[in-house]
């Protein structure tokens, strides 16, 4: 059986560098893969391995005084969630990109965390309050909560352009949302810097909330970033609704798909049904032609 754990920890990290080849070590002997991210501020990953890996990993890890605390979710693996392994530095874990002087050091400044169990109570009590979510606009397609707000986000360093869009709700009860946590951490610190007066995030992330309240305001799949593109909890239920839609024929769908013509590439809901005889999916008619007339050229 495999495990996927999806984790990160803001926390002081005085040599990168170091972590980085300790991890490449630990996660080659263990066989696993996946994508890690290290820089001064902390750590960022998402791995997959047999499940006893997994859990040697997680010893090591968490015996580390440094990551001790760390918050692991973990669901089902496949056993090719990624295709490789990959350990990298960066300057930040999450990139939000600010002005030098302006980053926002969690542990400093961030939202106040909520429970699932207390936004799950906020639903069901009509609390007052407002969710912008911190994804990316296709993430978003595949699965959201009712009645949350979208920052046009193309990328999380996105936000500096949009926050002022988002400064007529300052005054209200905000809570951010995202995958697992590590962009909330952060985004909900910069709202408060940027004039935001009750701003909450999330704890453990959207994944946190669907694995105690499956199928109840989080409505459609959650967006992931590995092979298995969407994940779902008790999709057989009669409650789970599909909400994504296909981008060609409107058909509820949340199969992701990349254009056929790698030179557009976009990322994109699409269905079976729109695929062509070779399987290929396009983003538009004239994406295909423009790859007809390509390959055409490469054969003459």
């Amino acid at each position: 059986m495999y495990t996927i754990i999806l984790f990160y920890k803001y926390v002081t990290v005085e040599d990168p560098d170091k972590l980085k080849e300790d991890q490449l070590i630990l996660c080659k002997k263990l066989n696993l893969k996946g994508r890690i991210i290290i820089s001064k501020e902390g750590i960022n990953a998402t791995i997959e391995g047999l499940t006893k890996d997994i859990d040697q990993y997680l010893e090591n890890l968490l015996a580390d005084s440094r990551f001790t605390k760390t918050h692991i979710k973990k669901s089902i693996g496949t056993g090719s969630a990624f295709p490789r392994l990959s350990v990298k530095v960066r300057k930040e874990i999450v990139s939000l990109q600010l002005e030098s002087g302006k980053d926002i050091n969690p542990n400093e400044l961030t939202g106040k965390k909520l429970k699932p169990e207390e936004l799950h109570s906020w639903y069901q009590n009509n609390e007052d309050f407002l969710i912008v979510d911190m994804r990316n606009t296709y993430e978003f397609k595949s699965g959201h909560f009712k009645d949350s707000v979208l920052p046009s986000l193309n990328n999380f360093r996105d936000l500096k352009r949009e926050v002022n869009k988002l400064k007529k709700y300052k005054d209200k009860k905000i809570l951010t949302v995202c995958t697992g946590g590590v962009r909330c951490e952060k985004a909900s610190g910069y709202l408060l810097s940027e004039g935001f007066k009750d701003v909450y995030q999330l704890d453990g992330g959207i994944v946190s909330y669907m694995e105690k309240y499956p199928n109840k305001n989080f409505l459609g799949k959650l967006y992931v970033f590995d092979n298995r593109k969407v994940m779902g909890f008790d999709t057989m239920s009669q409650d789970h609704q599909v909400i994504g839609r296909c981008e060609l024929c409107k058909k509820p769908s949340d199969y992701y798909v990349n254009c056929a013509n790698l030179m557009c590439h976009k990322h994109f809901i699409g269905c079976i049904s729109c695929e062509d005889k070779k399987g290929e999916t396009y983003c538009s008619l004239i994406c295909k032609i423009k790859n007809i007339l390509k390959r055409k050229q490469l054969i003459k």
